[in-house]
């Protein structure tokens, strides 16, 4: 790797361990073999899902139960997470499919990236070959923790983008400017809701939801095509992938970074506290995507002192 870790394999021994109560013994020796692989790498892929955003604060939304903890009005209403990602809201109850994306909305623009995401950018940034992020969050945590949006493709959509409910052509255009208002005890949006700014019709967040043929894909297939035309050029090199909190329950992430990692000859870095399972030959890490990142950059030098809480730029 050039930059930071210019000439280093992982180092002899790591600058920072982990906690007493994640173990050591095996897991150690897998985060040497993750610091490994990314050391030699020529090119990285970030794999995300929801999992990675739980160390900035966000909810993962895993289970009825735990959604219903995060969102009580939901729970008198008997719909969990799947139910309310349905388009049909916005048909039939306009407030309540804006009362909840309303709601996301403003969550992610507050919430600030961890400090795990800094340690990635700073890996990427050393790689001759470049990289890229496939993600299947919708929170633009990437962006604001300083990714060049060029090289993040957002599988599942962006909630800091909109499209028309009525197909009139304006195709993706930004939220900025946007805000919605929402009863924190029925979790309906109140007020004026989102319109299309050609038409005037009703406009909803540019997000794939569950059972959604009205989702426009131009964005995202836009974001594809140019990792597509990147991983054309890592053919023959050394891909490191690292995949943070990426489950099974909606799997894109997950196949797409064993897929990739398979076809390129590529070293898979799974991190994952629940779910870690890898194919035979690749790095299974069974801890939280900060708690890792910042055990596996403690193998590096020179070392950077894990409690540094100087931010990036948004």
């Amino acid at each position: 790797m050039a930059g930071r870790c210019q000439g280093s394999s992982a180092s002899p021994s790591p600058s920072w361990s982990l906690p007493t109560e994640a173990g050591h013994g095996p897991t150690e020796d897998l985060i040497r073999r993750a610091a490994e692989a990314i050391a030699g790498a020529d090119a990285l892929l970030i794999g995300a899902g929801a999992g990675m955003g739980v160390d900035s604060g966000l909810p993962d939304f895993r289970g009825a139960h735990g959604f219903w903890r995060a969102y009580p009005p939901y729970a008198r209403l008997g719909l969990d997470f799947r139910a309310l990602a349905d388009p049909r809201w916005f048909r039939d109850d306009p407030a309540l499919a804006w009362g909840f994306y309303g709601h996301r909305l403003g969550l992610y623009r507050r919430t600030r990236p961890h400090r795990g995401f800094r340690i990635l950018r700073r890996w990427a940034d050393c790689m001759p070959g470049g990289w890229f992020v496939y993600t299947s969050n919708v929170d633009g945590q990437f962006q604001r923790a300083g990714f060049d949006p060029d090289r993040v493709v957002e599988a599942h959509g962006a909630i800091d983008r909109m499209q028309c409910t009525g197909d009139c052509g304006v195709g993706v255009f930004p939220a900025d400017g946007y805000t919605v208002r929402v009863d924190g005890a029925t979790m309906r949006a109140v007020g004026p809701l989102p319109a299309c700014p050609s038409c005037g019709a009703l406009a909803r967040p540019n997000i794939l939801m569950f059972g959604d043929r009205d989702w426009d894909p131009s964005r995202a297939d836009a974001q594809r095509s140019r990792l597509k035309a990147w991983l054309a050029t890592v053919r023959g090199g050394r891909l490191a992938v690292v995949e943070c909190g990426a489950g099974t329950a909606i799997p894109t992430v997950r196949l797409v970074c064993e897929d990739l990692a398979g076809q390129l000859g590529g070293t898979l870095v799974r991190i994952n506290p629940r779910e870690p399972a890898v194919p035979a030959g690749q790095v299974a890490l069974p801890l939280g995507a900060l708690l890792a990142l910042r055990a596996i950059d403690g193998w590096f030098e020179p070392a950077v002192d894990p409690d540094d809480e100087t931010e990036v730029a948004p």
